[in-house]
């Protein structure tokens, strides 16, 4: 059964990140806030956290479209290739915030994702899953969790989420409610901006 951990987004208590931090590297999933709705994710580094992640999604682990969640700019660099200034200066506008950019990825991107030609990069606005990239030292892979709920997309009541997902995940973070509209997703793959998904970031960013 998974551990249910109250962390405050408005001063993360450094005790409780470290304790997430130990179990994703041995391998943990967790559920934590972001700046959108409550997102699934594992160290980026470890195949059998990113297979089981897979697993649950019910997807094939070299075709799944997870984000990698970084702390900054110069984190996203790691595993994208070179942009233009004008994407630059987009990022720039946009970062932290509730978007998702889908970049091209360049060679240092994860086993598992080496025959991806893009790769999908979130910096939310939310300081308990920035400090847990930080502490960990490389991003982790996320993806939403979605609700079965016809009225509701989105869990975002960190208390039902655990009873929910306490049997599938290790760790379910309370960083409070959490919103209930995904993030906009915005294609800058090619150069000129393409607007995947309309979520809770605006378009004035472009």
């Amino acid at each position: 059964m998974a551990q249910f951990i109250k962390i405050y987004p408005e001063n993360p208590n450094e005790k409780e990140i470290a304790k997430v931090i130990k179990a994703l590297k041995d391998g943990a999933l967790i559920i934590y806030p972001t700046d959108t709705v409550y997102g699934l994710g594992c160290d980026i580094t470890n195949t059998k956290a990113l297979e089981r992640i897979a697993k649950i999604k019910g997807v094939k682990l070299e075709k799944a479209n997870f984000s990698f969640v970084c702390s900054d700019l110069s984190n996203i660099s790691d595993y994208i290739k070179q942009i233009d200034t004008s994407t630059f200066k987009i990022l720039k506008r946009a970062l932290p915030g509730p978007y998702t950019f889908i970049l091209p990825g360049n060679n240092n991107l994860p086993k598992e994702f080496k025959k991806k030609t893009t790769v999908g990069i979130r910096v939310p606005d939310n300081e308990i899953a920035l400090e847990i990239v930080r502490k960990l030292g490389n991003p982790i892979v996320s993806t939403s969790i979605h609700d079965d709920d016809e009225i509701l997309e989105y869990s975002t009541d960190p208390e039902l989420i655990f009873e929910k997902w306490q049997n599938l995940v290790d760790i379910v973070i309370d960083g409070g409610y959490g919103d209930n509209e995904a993030s906009t997703i915005i294609d800058l793959s090619e150069g000129e901006p393409v607007v995947i998904r309309e979520g809770k970031g605006s378009l004035d960013i472009l």
